[in-house]
């Protein structure tokens, strides 16, 4: 099924998604700030957190009109009680931990795995994360189904997908946070779409499963931008997974085709210094009414052209012949 996506038109958000709207965002998320510093919270925090607790709620209910939407997300949000952690602690190499903990979380519907240290620079700002260790959980998108985005009252098939990558995220990070703790180690589960004290694309890209791609989503070599992230942090000893370089980056300098497609136009040609760092960067002010309108949107993660299964293998061997040729 062909995607149903609006022509690239000036779009113009309605007045009173414009109201919801009532400071600029870029400031917060550390736009032009050239020192590194914690994230504030923000969108998908709770609402008496920041200053659009109404248009997040907006953009909400926009979703839940969608076919099939609501029971998706409903999902996203039941999950099991954490257990307590047992007793006596087993004893074994970071090298054990690490292959059992991976050979469970992939048995237990996650796609992919990473781990990397703990870094104060995850953890939002007004939140405390204790454990020396974040484990990143990814779980692969329908390409058929994201490929519809954006999703309206007639197709909620991009959404609904989104949904139901999330309540997998959900159930495969409680699962993986109960098993660590039958192990006698600690562990907390953070999965989406709610945001909590984890920010969960640095690490991910610390721990090898994407680099960062110009509309501020995550590339993976094998799902390209068609997946979503959960987290779990633990003292469990592990060994972390490096980050993994196959030429995402260098390839989106000079691809255009989200920012051509993003119909807010809010998708830069060049990085941009947030928070200390040189990075792809979306204009918050222009992409999230439009967000909210749209039903969640997702165009740009399902137009680049990292997550066509059929182009991704070609991108691979084009990148690594570019990079081993540099």
């Amino acid at each position: 099924m062909q995607s149903s996506r609006p022509r690239r038109e000036r779009y113009q958000p309605k007045p009173e998604t414009l109201a919801l709207l009532k400071v600029s965002g870029n400031p917060i998320n550390g736009l032009g700030e050239t020192t590194p510093r914690r994230p504030s919270p923000f969108f998908w925090h709770p609402p008496d957190q920041h200053p659009y607790g109404d248009l997040q709620i907006a953009a909400r209910l926009n979703t839940r009109k969608c076919p099939g939407a609501a029971q998706a997300f409903i999902a996203a949000y039941n999950h099991p009680e954490l257990a307590p952690v047992a007793e006596p602690r087993q004893q074994a190499s970071a090298d054990h931990f690490t292959a059992e903990a991976t050979a469970f979380a992939l048995a237990h519907e996650a796609d992919a795995i990473g781990i990397a240290p703990m870094d104060p620079l995850y953890v939002f700002e007004g939140y405390k994360i204790d454990e020396p260790w974040v484990i990143i959980l990814a779980l692969a998108h329908n390409y058929d189904d994201l490929r519809q985005v954006p999703s309206d009252e007639t197709n909620g098939a991009g959404i609904t997908d989104m949904g139901i990558q999330y309540a997998r995220g959900t159930r495969a990070s409680f699962a993986l946070a109960n098993w660590i703790r039958s192990q006698g180690y600690n562990a907390s589960a953070y999965p989406g779409p709610a945001a909590d004290a984890l920010l969960l694309i640095p690490p991910a890209i610390a721990s090898g499963l994407g680099e960062l791609g110009k509309h501020g989503s995550l590339i993976s070599r094998r799902y390209g931008s068609g997946f979503r992230l959960a987290g779990v942090t633990t003292d469990m000893p592990l060994v972390a997974t490096p980050p993994d370089h196959f030429g995402a980056d260098e390839f989106c300098q000079t691809c255009q085709i989200c920012t051509n497609a993003c119909p807010p136009d809010a998708i830069a040609d060049h990085k941009q210094t947030v928070r200390g760092v040189d990075r792809w960067y979306v204009d918050f002010g222009k992409c999230i009414p439009y967000f909210t309108e749209a039903s969640a949107c997702g165009i740009c993660i399902a137009v680049c052209p990292w997550t066509r299964p059929t182009v991704r293998p070609k991108l691979l061997t084009t990148m690594a012949r570019r990079l081993n040729c540099s």
